[in-house]
């Protein structure tokens, strides 16, 4: 049995120690904002919170956070309406696809909580891991800066 916090949520599992973080939360919990993109750690699809820091949870056992907080897109939610940083994305347009957004959202959320104002070479060096097909780079920035200006 596998305990954890889930967007705030005690959450108790009875799965595979070595099961996939990602494969706990999509099948088993219903949680399906977090994607599955190379499942090699590579394009930061599948990034989740764990303890406030950003980790790719199709490389990660479920094991690991036991006794842990994890977070994914849908905790970042603010009373069922999207939080600043998920509305800038949206104001900015900034998902073609949208595949890649949700680990985009936490690897950004991850910078704001350690930096309310990076600058804009801060938040390319930070999303540099995650991989976008479509090409929304310079929007995606563009959304967290908007997300810091509104702090």
């Amino acid at each position: 049995m596998i305990a954890f916090k889930l967007n705030d949520k005690n959450v108790q599992i009875d799965v595979p120690a070595t099961a996939p973080l990602l494969a706990v939360l999509s099948n088993d919990l219903g949680v399906n904002g977090t994607k599955f993109g190379c499942g090699k750690s590579q394009c930061g699809a599948c990034a989740v919170l764990v303890d406030g820091d950003p980790v790719r949870s199709c490389a990660t056992q479920i094991s690991a956070v036991s006794g842990r907080s994890v977070v994914t897109l849908e905790g970042l939610t603010q009373n069922g309406k999207p939080s600043k940083l998920q509305q800038a994305f949206i104001d900015e347009q900034a998902a073609q696809c949208g595949y890649c957004v949700s680990g985009m959202i936490i690897q950004a959320q991850a910078l704001l909580d350690r930096n309310p104002n990076p600058s804009d070479s801060e938040v390319r060096t930070a999303l540099n891991g995650n991989l976008c097909r479509c090409g929304a780079h310079n929007r995606i920035v563009r959304a967290v800066l908007r997300a810091a200006k509104e702090g």
